[in-house]
């Protein structure tokens, strides 16, 4: 595959390969539309995205590349869920991914009211908007320089190569065969 229009890209947003590859560039939250909707055969989006959209698509592969983990976490000290959850009987959660803190709290039995926020996410429980924040961390440097620490891991996330449904099934052969050439190119770097 020739990627040799993608060297120089400036604020272009479609390029088109030598080979008759068209490339796009989006923002990560788009990827899924432009897939889902056939737009685009393929893209590249991380886990975050996937599970906070669930779009109508194939995952084909974990790339192992852009690693991070969603978490949620409160200010350091006592934790304030189980009181808040015991006075009030919800805990009330500021992220940016709404539908993945929605998830975790009802896969783990508790009541969170969640407020979309987006940006700063960690400011939320320093102001008392909320309890804690559900957010993807790499390193935790942000979490530990405001006086945050992790409580609840929700899952681990990283690049993942996604599919559109019927693109995959009408070129299957040509998806296929990037899909294991990825794969083996994964692998070697492992």
């Amino acid at each position: 595959m020739d990627v040799a229009c993608l060297e120089d890209v400036g604020r272009k947003l479609v390029f088109e390969a030598g080979d008759g590859t068209v490339f796009i560039t989006t923002r990560p939250s788009d990827v899924p539309t432009y897939v889902e909707a056939g737009a685009a055969d393929l893209g590249i989006v991380g886990r975050d995205v996937i599970e906070e959209r669930r779009p109508d698509v194939y995952e084909l592969l974990d790339l192992a590349f852009g690693g991070c983990r969603m978490v949620y976490a409160t200010k350091s000290g006592t934790d304030p869920t189980p009181g808040a959850i015991a006075r009030l009987g919800v805990v009330r959660v500021a992220t940016k991914y709404p539908g993945c803190a929605m998830a975790h709290f009802t896969a783990t039995g508790r009541q969170a009211e969640v407020v979309k926020v987006n940006g700063s996410v960690e400011l939320a429980p320093l102001v008392g908007l909320a309890h804690g924040i559900v957010d993807l961390v790499a390193t935790g440097n942000t979490l530990r320089a405001n006086g945050l620490v992790e409580r609840e891991p929700l899952f681990e996330s990283s690049a993942r190569l996604i599919a559109n449904r019927a693109s995959h099934k009408l070129r299957a052969e040509e998806i296929d065969a990037l899909t294991a050439r990825l794969a083996a190119a994964v692998e070697a770097a492992a």
